[in-house]
């Protein structure tokens, strides 16, 4: 079988132009991972069993008859049906393995077992493999099944979500499979790298269990040097005050005052005579230790006058901050509204508007080429079918 690459990937001029992915992964941390490469110019071909991959029914909403889930992280790529337990179809993948540079799946060990996904890899040793597990092989929780949710959970990220006090809370965006899905893309570009140096295919794991503890970064840290438990905190930061929302006249507004200097600006911006007659509070170790005290203060204040009027006096006086917005409002700022950052994408059901890359390369965000395919909308092309 000859893999022919796509017309929409030749002549681009994107960095992965000329490389090709085979995508056996479902829902959304492989998918992720396969639509970076395929942003950055890479020709994807997306391997589907019979019933197709679970996120095109996780609805609603929908576009179409399609979920806009399925449509968040599945262009730039073409479709194929394969049932890996059938004999034929499994030859045909195996003939993209042995000339592909990279693959990316998620299957489970007994998955990865029953379907012979080994037996595909040893097709070609030269290939950059990457696998999206539930956790690190080896340590027990890889035969597991899990989501997102569940990792958020297991991972201690809901541990330190949700109010002091309260029960604990899931982040409101996917955003276990996201990191994994990042991970899993540089471990894409670091074996296509190597690759390229002259070193052989690498199989790399991106584990969601671990890939979701590394978001918690200083938390992490803290608990990892001290075995000090962190703790749910809300808004705030465990080590910076203040350090998150104050309440307004008639709203909410984020404060982000990372330094003694910036709190300098803000109490001069202020003009309040109590605030600053909290001397103590000029060292950021002291307003950590006092932010119930320091929130009273500064929302005494900032409840006088309304959200936009504070936009601007912090905006003049220098100090970090930013207003609240739902996702309506996010992409109603100028900056996302009137910017590249949005585009129209082809689907079956007509264009829609979706989130371009956020990468940027030369001052030019790659464009969008083209979009999710119907179940098997290739097979002629690439199977003979």
């Amino acid at each position: 079988m000859v893999w022919e690459l796509s017309d929409v990937n030749v002549g681009s001029g994107l960095p992965l132009e000329g490389v090709r992915i085979l995508d056996l992964s479902r829902v959304l941390a492989g998918p992720l991972a396969a639509m970076i490469a395929g942003d950055l110019g890479a020709d994807v071909i997306k391997v589907e069993g019979p019933a197709g991959d679970p996120v095109r029914s996780l609805a609603p909403p929908s576009f179409g008859d399609d979920a806009t889930y399925y449509l968040a992280v599945n262009r730039h790529r073409r479709n194929i049906v394969a049932d890996l337990r059938d004999p034929e179809d499994f030859a045909r993948v195996a003939a993209l393995v042995a000339v592909a540079d990279a693959v990316i799946e998620n299957y489970l060990p007994s998955q990865f077992d029953a379907l012979g996904i080994e037996r595909l890899r040893q097709v070609n040793a030269d290939c950059v493999w990457v696998s999206v597990t539930p956790a690190s092989s080896g340590g027990g929780l890889e035969t597991s099944p899990s989501f997102d949710v569940l990792a958020q959970a297991r991972s201690g990220l809901m541990g330190v979500t949700g109010e002091a006090g309260g029960a604990p809370t899931k982040v409101g965006a996917p955003i276990a499979d996201v990191v994994t899905g990042l991970y899993a893309a540089i471990a894409l570009l670091s074996g296509l790298y190597a690759r390229r140096s002259g070193r052989p295919g690498r199989h790399f794991e991106a584990p969601l269990l671990e890939c979701t503890m590394s978001a918690l970064i200083n938390q992490a840290q803290g608990f990892l040097a001290t075995g000090e438990n962190p703790r749910r905190l809300g808004n705030d930061h465990p080590s910076i005050a203040p350090y998150g929302p104050v309440r307004t006249l008639d709203g909410l507004v984020m404060l982000a005052v990372g330094t003694d200097a910036q709190f300098a600006r803000l109490l001069s911006a202020l003009g309040d005579h109590a605030l600053s007659s909290h001397t103590h509070w000029a060292r950021n170790a002291q307003r950590v230790k006092d932010r119930d005290a320091l929130r009273e203060g500064l929302e005494r204040v900032f409840t006088t006058r309304p959200t936009a009027t504070w936009l601007d006096v912090l905006a003049r006086a220098g100090v970090p901050h930013a207003p609240i917005l739902d996702v309506a409002g996010a992409f109603a700022q100028h900056a996302v509204r009137d910017g590249d950052f949005i585009g129209e994408m082809p689907t079956a059901n007509g264009p829609v508007a979706t989130m371009r890359s956020p990468l940027r390369i030369d001052g030019v965000r790659p464009p969008l080429r083209s979009g999710p395919r119907r179940l098997g909308e290739d097979n002629a092309e690439l199977m003979g079918e």
